[in-house]
């Protein structure tokens, strides 16, 4: 399904543990680490997506977690050129998101990446708030930061202010402000206390 614009609409996800560190998992058999996320079908409400994806990609199912909110509206990337397939009857240039924020009520014994016959990704961590917007391939970062801006508070309402400090003014997650604008600001590499699982 893609809109008159090019765009596939789609879901993005923010799995968030009690203390404010967010799931990120690495693409299976590539070097790529993501939040999850999948398309829409045309059948399906953005919050059926949502649940539908994260069993896909997680194992996890609606009683593992809570929906603290949602991005409003659609938040938008395009793909790289050497991404976009011409040859299609339908040209999609880039996906369009409704993102969400979900706290982990279960166990991490819960998620699974092999939920599964196809898994999306091979391995995952936990990781600090905003790492994510500095660690992403270059062409999501602009959709990173203003997702991550716009749940921001409601992650500090539920982690604490100390577990979510504002992102670091030195680092690539203020490259772009929450409406996508560029700001001329120095990258850096940030440092996280994420542990393998």
């Amino acid at each position: 399904m893609i809109d008159p614009d090019g765009y596939r609409p789609n879901v993005g996800i923010v799995l968030m543990h009690e203390d404010g560190r967010v799931f990120w998992a690495r693409r299976i058999r590539r070097d790529g680490w993501q939040f999850p996320q999948g398309g829409m079908n045309s059948d399906e409400t953005p919050l059926e997506a949502m649940y539908r994806e994260l069993e896909e990609e997680t194992g996890l199912q609606s009683h593992h977690v809570e929906v603290l909110g949602a991005t409003p509206g659609w938040l938008r990337y395009r793909l790289p050129p050497r991404a976009i397939r011409r040859q299609e009857r339908a040209v999609c240039i880039g996906q369009k998101q409704v993102w969400f924020l979900l706290k982990l009520k279960g166990e991490e014994s819960d998620l699974r990446l092999d939920a599964t016959e196809h898994p999306e990704f091979d391995r995952w961590r936990w990781v600090d708030f905003w790492y994510p917007i500095d660690n992403v391939v270059m062409f999501k970062r602009r959709v990173y930061a203003s997702a991550l801006h716009h749940l921001a508070p409601l992650a500090r309402d539920i982690a604490g202010q100390g577990a979510i400090p504002p992102p670091d003014p030195r680092s690539r997650a203020l490259l772009f402000n929450h409406q996508g604008r560029r700001r001329p600001i120095q990258p850096r590499v940030p440092v996280t206390h994420a542990a393998e699982d």
